[in-house]
């Protein structure tokens, strides 16, 4: 389920991607925005106040008065602004560079802001369109330059203290953007995803005898390249186990017939110890090659699933084994219909009960309901396996018995194929040692 939604959250995330992209550059742009805004601002503002107070140091030089209109600039003998306050110390610098280039030497220089009044003398000639918009926009900036004899030149101007115009030029910006460049990025992302998630779904659901049609061959040229190429390899790889099967199919042809053949001619053998030791022999050959071609030809088997009741399947198999003299006890469950392969099914289960017999003696079988699945276990008062070998007795041909007599042990396809079939048919099979001794096999298929 997860590999089947990659491709979606591919195109998620490079939207993501896009998306966070876009505001990173947004963000970025707006920032220099502010920062050009604000220097533009200090420009327009320690530009006409160095004037304004350069010309108001030249008339006190040359003795003539500063009249209450030139240039708001007003002497004052203290300053309005109270020492420590600095509101903007970007325009103290500014103006105090302003001023020295300008060969006219200051002491302090103080800057306070305060809220502007409507009725305000500095509003008085302005058009009411722009006092309307000064006051919702902008404070009143006071600037106090000390002048050499202790006196203080005072000059008051609109200073904006928001952004709000700049900050709504850049959302309809950053908006419009968004559609023009994001919608045909995700369009193309989702033209990309849609034949990339085709393929997920039919590259999880390929297995043996897999008669669905070849993926849809869609989207850019290389995502078509590589379902083309996905086809073809599902064609190769079905045409080949289709010759298996084939080849499979002789072998075990070519090889019951001279063991059929054999076993006609030991019936012409005189000694009954030596003929049941031959036909002993035949049996079991034809047993392992049995086991031999069904593990390899599993995942294409010929049976189709039906609807079976799980507890009489399991019923049956106990039953075959008491009938041969076996030791082995079915607990009573109630019906369960699973859907699923029977014939195998039981291989499976006779596997694990028929190890159970032959190396723990007696076993018990019962099945277990579980809130996602159904369990059948079957239990062994054997001496167990070591914990570290657990696993590795499902490897084909792996016996734990190293001795190769077939009295102790079979060829070691036992497990291997029982884990085999209990995969095809989604579950899967595991051993734990029991604590109070013994093995226990437990079947787990999804209800």
């Amino acid at each position: 389920m997860l590999t089947r939604l990659w491709p979606r959250r591919l195109a998620t995330q490079l939207g993501l991607l896009i998306v966070l992209a876009l505001f990173v550059a947004q963000a970025i742009n707006f920032t220099l925005l502010l920062r050009e805004r604000r220097q533009f601002a200090l420009e327009q503002i320690t530009g006409p106040a160095a004037t304004r107070f350069i010309d108001a140091s030249e008339r006190l030089a040359a003795g003539k008065p500063i009249t209450a209109d030139r240039g708001r600039v007003r002497l004052m003998a203290v300053s309005p602004i109270r020492r420590g306050i600095m509101a903007e110390p970007e325009v103290a610098r500014a103006l105090r560079g302003a001023l020295n280039d300008a060969g006219l030497r200051v002491g302090r220089i103080d800057t306070a802001l305060r809220p502007l009044r409507r009725n305000d003398p500095m509003l008085r000639r302005m058009p009411p369109q722009r006092v309307e918009r000064i006051l919702r926009d902008a404070d009143e900036l006071v600037i106090a330059v000390q002048r050499l004899d202790g006196r203080w030149l005072i000059q008051r101007m609109p200073w904006g203290h928001t952004d709000s115009d700049l900050i709504w030029r850049l959302v309809g910006q950053t908006a419009i953007l968004f559609v023009v460049v994001l919608i045909p990025v995700l369009l193309a992302i989702r033209r990309i995803a849609r034949p990339l998630r085709d393929l997920t779904l039919a590259a999880e659901q390929f297995g043996p005898g897999d008669m669905a049609d070849p993926v849809p061959v869609r989207g850019p040229q290389d995502v078509a390249a590589l379902v083309t190429a996905f086809n073809d390899l599902r064609y190769r790889v079905t045409a080949m186990l289709d010759e298996k099967d084939r080849m499979l199919g002789a072998i075990g042809h070519d090889l019951r017939t001279p063991l059929a053949a054999l076993r006609v001619r030991i019936e012409s053998v005189d000694d009954d110890a030596d003929r049941n030791k031959m036909a002993d022999t035949i049996a079991e050959m034809n047993r392992t090659l049995d086991d031999i071609l069904s593990l390899a030809r599993l995942g294409r088997p010929s049976e189709p699933p039906t609807e079976v009741d799980l507890s009489a399947l399991v019923d049956a198999v106990v039953e075959d084994f008491r009938d041969l003299g076996d030791d082995v006890e079915f607990v009573e469950a109630e019906r369960l219909k699973m859907r699923l392969r029977p014939s195998l099914m039981r291989r499976a289960v006779r596997n694990l009960i028929e190890n159970a017999v032959k190396y723990g003696r007696t076993a018990v079988v019962r099945i277990d309901r579980l809130p996602a699945a159904v369990a059948i276990v079957v239990a062994d008062s054997g001496p167990g396996i070591p914990a570290d070998r657990l696993e590795h007795v499902f490897d084909p041909f792996t016996r734990l018995e190293t001795s190769r007599n077939r009295e102790t042990g079979g060829i070691g396809l036992g497990l291997a194929l029982a884990r085999a079939i209990v995969r095809e048919a989604g579950g899967d099979i595991v051993l734990t040692n029991r604590p109070e001794g013994g093995l226990a096999a437990t079947i787990t298929l999804p209800a």
